[in-house]
């Protein structure tokens, strides 16, 4: 890997443009709900993103912090982080609650291609 490399970036998503930018995405589009005060998100924003790198051209990846944003993880009744939701023509599709492995969150994203 060239030191030049462009690292792609994880789309901040925030209850202001959440509906433009997932629920009207051509898209699958996962989302990572989190904060900076959970460790345990901090250990899946490495995964997050390179899923986002692996998957550039073919999902929406963004991470939407639960404390600036309150509406939409109340609308999806998040109720622990970090919490991925994945959509799929507006709609919710799956929901991973916890950190996991990427192989599983990509063996999800793969089953809805």
């Amino acid at each position: 890997m060239k030191s030049t490399d462009s690292v792609i970036e994880v789309n901040n998503i925030g209850d202001d443009n959440f509906e433009t930018l997932v629920m009207q995405s051509d898209k699958l589009a996962l989302i990572d709900f989190w904060a900076d005060w959970c460790q345990p998100c901090h250990m899946l924003a490495p995964t997050v993103q390179a899923l986002a790198e692996d998957y550039t051209d073919q999902i929406f990846v963004g991470k939407m912090d639960v404390e600036a944003n309150p509406i939409t993880p109340h609308r999806y009744e998040i109720r622990s982080i970090p919490t991925l939701l994945l959509f799929k023509e507006g709609e919710l599709v799956e929901q991973l609650t916890g950190v996991r492995p990427k192989e599983e969150i990509e063996s999800i994203i793969k089953a809805h291609l």
